[in-house]
């Protein structure tokens, strides 16, 4: 059992890549900041968008994780995600990447409705 619990934290190659970027864009902007170096803020902040994009094309590449907790043998951070070549249901990321890849993942997406849930219990008024 790790520090965390018998839990997935999604550790990804995406996510650490991308929060590597956005950690050195905003201390780059914030250094650049201190020094009153216009051109190094709007670097840094550069930086921090090219985090997102890198990221996202990092997910769609499959180097991601889907939404929820993973297997437990995919929990390492260097596991490759293999549904994403076709999409994930309910990702926005994904629905973005095209109009191939959104029908491929809304196609995956399980029905509407499945089994019917239990009534709740009614409220009892009182006296």
């Amino acid at each position: 059992m790790s520090a965390h619990g018998d839990v997935d934290l999604g550790h990804t190659v995406a996510g650490w890549t991308g929060t590597t970027l956005a950690l050195l864009g905003s201390a780059g902007a914030g250094a650049a900041l201190c020094a009153a170096w216009t051109p190094g803020i709007w670097l840094g902040l550069g930086l921090v968008a090219a985090a997102g994009l890198v990221t996202w094309l990092l997910h769609l590449a499959g180097w991601g994780k889907p939404s929820g907790p993973r297997p437990r043998e995919q929990w390492d951070w260097r596991a490759r995600d293999t549904a994403a070549r076709t999409g994930h249901a309910d990702c926005l990321g994904c629905r973005a990447s095209g109009p191939r890849r959104a029908a491929a993942a809304s196609a995956a997406r399980p029905a509407v409705g499945g089994p019917a849930a239990a009534p709740l219990p009614a409220a009892d008024g009182g006296a």
